[in-house]
């Protein structure tokens, strides 16, 4: 696996544009909070209720997420603990409104990735996920490492 730099440093290539990034600053929580929400409101075994009424797809999924950023860089994947647990407190909120979390994530899922592609064609480059799909995971932690370089945390 290259070093997480690299990846950053190669998503980086396509999300010069301020009006890009700003979109993805917005997009990319989004679409990582709407796809967990869909995972989340996916029907699960008898047995994940029984260990926990927080096991569930979407949190095995944003488990799984936290050993690859672990693999890529400790720092990196200490805060991304922080923002799952944020994301969590989120989705049960989320779960307990009127209308059903899967409606809500689609809606938001769409209308996300509509603002990640208005902003990929005001950049004028393709999404880095078409070049490799390990780019999907690299969205987020890109965005938490630059405000890691914004307070001084090593990567």
């Amino acid at each position: 696996m290259q070093p997480v730099n690299e990846w950053l440093d190669e998503y980086g290539e396509s999300h010069q544009n301020a009006t890009n990034k700003f979109l993805h600053w917005i997009c990319v929580p989004l679409i990582v909070l709407s796809l967990v929400g869909l995972l989340w409101s996916a029907p699960v075994p008898a047995v994940f209720e029984q260990v926990s009424p927080l096991m569930n797809w979407g949190t095995l999924f944003m488990l799984a997420a936290l050993v690859y950023y672990f693999i890529m860089s400790f720092t990196l994947a200490i805060g991304m603990v922080f923002v799952t647990g944020a994301m969590v407190a989120l989705l049960v909120w989320m779960d307990g409104l009127n209308v059903p979390l899967w409606q809500l994530s689609i809606g938001i899922f769409v209308v996300a990735w509509i603002g990640q592609f208005i902003g990929h064609a005001i950049e004028g480059k393709r999404p880095s996920f078409f070049k490799d799909l390990q780019f999907l995971m690299i969205g987020p932690i890109w965005l938490l490492s630059a405000l890691y370089r914004k307070v001084g945390i090593p990567l």
